[in-house]
């Protein structure tokens, strides 16, 4: 193949268009969802359940042939069964161990700090990793049961329903927002032409991409690059009298696009100079 040859295929692989959508915070929030569909999976299959007992109660070892039993304060009751009138039977699945939700509360905390306060760098990813890992040996320790005993006699429960109660509208509001509303706001390059949508419901404006300069913002190690799957920030300016600056916030895989765009940039004003 001659030279020329090979300059036409390249050419030829290069797309005519490249769209750029941008995504907001919301997509970061995978982890809250996936882990506490987990916690709720790993509870169920426990199959331990919840007591709901009052003040009072006491546990007898050695009842009826060795068993244990919950007994409660005289004049005490359980909690009724509006439809038999009966005591309620336990129904309410709940891990043996506190450590599940420990985890899943450590994991939201640090999603919220993540999408709110920018650490771009390598200490974002030292900070982060390091309570992250730390929590799930404790966890794995069954060391958390003992912290919160000691700190304030208490633990952390939660039902399996309690996780599916915040995970599964979590992911449908998170595929609602990702997979439609975020791609209400995008960029599409095109040879000499840049189009730009900016907000849900409103047309495009086209751009011309002579002396435009287009860059990636530094990445936030963990929030782009763990969460986000190769994500980041995308700058761009045009030029001209009416020079306007854009920041594509969270597009995904953004060094692969970043250099698709530079090579278009590059081939029009090639093709514009001869």
């Amino acid at each position: 193949m001659t030279p020329e040859q090979k300059q036409d295929a390249n050419v030829a692989v290069r797309p005519r268009e490249i769209r750029i959508d941008a995504h907001t915070m919301l997509f970061y929030w995978w982890p809250v969802w996936a882990v506490g569909l987990l916690m709720a999976g790993l509870t169920w299959l426990g199959g331990y359940r919840l007591a709901i007992v009052p003040a009072g109660t006491q546990v007898v070892e050695g009842f009826d042939g060795g068993r244990e039993a919950l007994v409660l304060p005289a004049g005490a009751h359980l909690p009724q069964d509006p439809a038999t009138g009966k005591p309620r039977e336990p129904t309410l699945r709940v891990a043996s161990r506190s450590g599940f939700g420990v985890v899943f509360i450590v994991v939201v905390l640090l999603v919220v700090f993540i999408t709110n306060v920018p650490i771009r760098g390598l200490w974002s990813l030292i900070v982060v990793l390091t309570v992250l890992l730390t929590t799930i040996i404790l966890a794995l320790a069954d060391w958390w049961d003992d912290i919160f005993a000691a700190a304030a006699h208490s633990h952390v429960y939660i039902n399996a329903f309690g996780y599916l109660a915040i995970s599964v509208p979590l992911l449908v509001l998170w595929l609602v927002v990702v997979l439609f509303f975020d791609r209400r706001m995008y960029m599409v390059f095109a040879p000499g032409q840049l189009l730009v949508c900016q907000e849900i419901g409103s047309g495009e404006v086209a751009y011309d991409t002579v002396g435009m300069v287009v860059a990636k913002r530094r990445s936030d190690l963990f929030r782009h690059w763990l969460l986000g799957f190769g994500s980041g920030d995308l700058l761009v300016k045009t030029a001209g009298a009416h020079a306007q600056q854009f920041e594509m916030q969270n597009v995904l895989f953004v060094g692969s696009k970043l250099q698709l765009i530079q090579q278009m940039l590059q081939t029009r004003e090639v093709v514009s100079g001869t």
